[in-house]
């Protein structure tokens, strides 16, 4: 997987600094990129297609959790200088999401990877940590007016919960809700069983199955 050919040096220089995990580079490219009055849809572009080649690297097992997480904390830095830029000219998220770790479970860094793959993927996410309680997870997402919620359990004594949280949400918001389940001991049999919508084996994968079930082409 690899970026377009065709991009000015300034989001040539942001999407590298994202891959190779580099904050500082990351935000002097962004900059850059701004003053140089790049579109902020291109650069958001560029910022997003970046954690793209790492999520399909992680998918090929070329990089590991590490370099995961320091991609990812490279694009937060970036998103954190775009972002008033990004409201300023009216290029909103395509949805909300609500996502949280089950009570019980304080494993969060499988949940954080979710988190900034779906930002990546132009969703605005609510981050509701770890420990989440079922009744904490319906009032976000009735709150925000989110479209997808997901919910992450590492231990089999807790992933039990996640059925809790779905009925919870989906009392909350009946209709038109996709209720996403993740971690090591959760199956698709776990999450069809417990009336989740899917179950993503990994962050990588994980933008590109809320895009299908959004239905867009860029979730």
């Amino acid at each position: 997987m690899a970026e377009p050919s065709d991009r000015p040096p300034s989001l040539v220089a942001l999407s590298a600094a994202i891959v190779r995990g580099d904050r500082d580079a990351a935000t002097e490219a962004t900059r850059a990129a701004i003053a140089a009055d790049e579109p902020a849809g291109s650069i958001l572009d560029a910022a997003t297609d970046a954690m793209g080649i790492v999520g399909h690297r992680f998918a090929c097992k070329e990089i590991y959790v590490p370099e995961m997480l320091i991609a990812a904390r490279a694009m937060k830095a970036s998103m954190a200088v775009l972002d008033p830029m990004l409201v300023e000219v009216g290029i909103d998220p395509v949805a909300t999401a609500v996502i949280g770790t089950v009570k019980g479970d304080l494993h969060d860094i499988g949940k954080n990877l979710v988190a900034t793959m779906w930002r990546s993927a132009r969703l605005r996410v609510v981050d509701l940590g770890a420990d989440v309680p079922p009744e904490d997870f319906a009032a976000a997402v009735r709150d925000h007016g989110a479209r997808i919620v997901g919910v992450s359990a590492l231990l089999t004594t807790t992933m039990t919960g996640m059925a809790d949280v779905v009925t919870a949400v989906r009392e909350a918001v009946p209709v038109g809700l996709r209720v996403v389940v993740g971690g090591a001991p959760v199956t698709a049999e776990f999450a069809a069983m417990i009336g989740a919508d899917a179950t993503a084996p990994d962050a990588a994968s994980a933008a590109a199955l809320v895009r299908d079930l959004l239905g867009t082409d860029r979730a």
